[in-house]
């Protein structure tokens, strides 16, 4: 394999927001709703905003057609925002893709998280001029698992699926780039319960995957 671009999943895998939206969105909803249980978000994590409020509108008991519980969940999901993402910037990202930037390959991401968070993550943890391509799966009509979010980046980058390696984290995600047709590099995490055996390889963190590009030369 000859890779040319590396495309990344934001959550779980640049950033280490996962717990810090699930723990804050927990704790909201517990208060009203306490028989919501904790490992039953976990299903949330790697999901679109509607599929996750279909699911936590379940869970709550709730009628999809509920406006003020919808608005409630609203007010949740803006209290749990992250404030500053360099505090859950994972501390190997900058100097990794700095390394592959120099090293000429394309990089991008393709994320579930809304494209004015993806760019504000962007410019506070100072990595602007990295990426060629920054996809949200919010302007989709379909979201991971469904491919098309990584689909659409390669068209973006004009490269192959065979020219690209994947970096996720999440069930969706890694299901959604091997739809994609790219192999797919899973970042282990035990804390949510991810399906990752679909991943052609799993690592620890970003350092590794300087160190599986370095294997296509």
């Amino acid at each position: 394999m000859n890779y040319r671009a590396v495309l990344f999943d934001m959550d779980g895998v640049l950033i280490d927001s996962e717990n810090w939206y699930l723990e804050r969105i927990y704790e909201q909803l517990v208060i009203k709703y306490p028989w919501i249980k904790r490992e039953e978000l976990f299903p949330t994590v790697g999901m679109s905003g509607p599929e996750e409020i279909r699911l936590v509108t379940r869970l709550a008991g709730k009628q999809p057609d509920d406006e003020d519980f919808l608005k409630e969940l609203e007010g949740i999901h803006a209290d749990s925002a992250i404030e500053d993402y360099k505090k859950v910037l994972y501390p190997e990202t900058r100097e990794v893709l700095s390394a592959l930037f120099d090293r000429g390959f394309q990089l991008a991401v393709a994320s579930s998280s809304s494209a004015a968070d993806i760019r504000r993550m962007i410019c506070q943890c100072g990595l602007e001029g990295l990426f060629s391509s920054v996809i949200s799966g919010m302007d989709l009509p379909a979201s991971k698992p469904d491919p098309d979010i990584y689909l659409k980046t390669m068209e973006a980058l004009k490269v192959r699926p065979q020219d690209c390696l994947i970096v996720e984290d999440s069930t969706y995600g890694i299901e959604a780039g091997k739809r994609a047709g790219a192999r797919v590099a899973a970042r282990r995490d035990s804390r949510f319960l991810f399906d990752q055996s679909k991943a052609d390889f799993h690592i620890s963190d970003l350092t590794e995957v300087l160190e599986l590009v370095g294997q296509s030369i």
